[in-house]
């Protein structure tokens, strides 16, 4: 374990990361005691550090019990966060705007974007994320999302009908793509995300359709924000979407606003990011992956 790096809990918080030696000298002075949670990568989740064989010696350890569970209070819910940069996030956002309109810079920018935020989420019992996708992996996807771009601003209904299934497809292919490349202190995670082309494409047509009834499209949002969670497969938590339609609807309408104004935009992006990273939350599985 010598290598190893441990993050405990103290106060209701997460704590870390700390080398092996730094979590002794805790131990040794009692600021972390058997009945301190502690996780290290490669454990399926946070435990007492008296059940951890062989790393308080001379304590008792104690027996093992109930399953490891995730840290208490605000931890316990298993809410996402992300801690987002005003001015970073805003120029990686119109990066990523800028590589969508030149077509070939997308892969980039996209990727670059992508990068940025995972490594500010933060998700309990996973830390230090990262993002390890490519530019080159799927770039021919974000290239043809570019050019399904130019193609909906065509006046031919055939073309704007290519250019909605096109966009659904390979918006579909960049999430299953995205859910493999999420990494926890360098390892990948076994995620992947099962939900079928077919079905993505019914909700991204939903939500455009019921944008005629001006408000409905909020509470087909978070109906599909709900499908592509329980769609997330390869965790022993499930991920889950805990905002309302009224939510969405409210807080999107506001962004909209005070983006007409154009100065408030990067504050208004932050906001509305992390607002939206943090509707989503880590449960227990009523059947784990074997």
């Amino acid at each position: 374990m010598s290598n190893r790096s441990w993050y405990y809990a103290a106060q209701g918080q997460q704590q870390g990361p700390i080398s092996e030696d730094e979590l002794r000298d805790l131990i040794a002075r009692s600021v972390v005691t058997a009945d301190t949670l502690l996780w290290s990568d490669g454990m399926a989740g946070w435990e007492k550090a008296g059940r951890i064989p062989g790393l308080m010696s001379g304590v008792p350890e104690i027996p093992p019990a109930a399953p490891a569970f995730d840290i208490g209070g605000p931890a316990s819910a298993g809410a996402l966060s992300a801690k987002l940069d005003t001015w970073p996030y805003f120029g990686w956002a119109l990066l990523y705007v800028v590589g969508q309109l030149v077509i070939i810079l997308a892969p980039w920018t996209a990727v670059y974007l992508y990068r940025y935020v995972v490594e500010r989420i933060r998700v309990p019992g996973r830390p230090n994320l990262s993002f390890t996708g490519q530019p080159l992996d799927i770039w021919y996807v974000f290239v043809g999302l570019g050019v399904l771009t130019y193609i909906g601003t065509s006046d031919r209904p055939f073309l704007q009908l290519v250019s909605v299934v096109g966009q659904a497809l390979l918006g579909w292919m960049i999430l299953r793509w995205v859910a493999t490349k999420i990494a926890s202190n360098g390892e990948p995670l076994p995620l992947r995300f099962e939900g079928s082309p077919l079905a993505y494409f019914g909700w991204y047509l939903a939500t455009l359709v019921s944008a005629i009834t001006i408000i409905g499209w909020a509470w087909v949002l978070t109906a599909w924000m709900r499908w592509i969670c329980r769609n997330v497969q390869g965790s022993r938590r499930e991920l889950v979407f805990n905002a309302s339609g009224l939510d969405v609807l409210w807080r999107t309408l506001l962004f909209a606003v005070g983006c007409a104004f154009i100065i408030p935009i990067p504050w208004l992006l932050r906001w509305y990011s992390t607002w939206y990273v943090s509707q989503f939350a880590l449960v227990p599985r009523t059947a784990q992956p074997v």
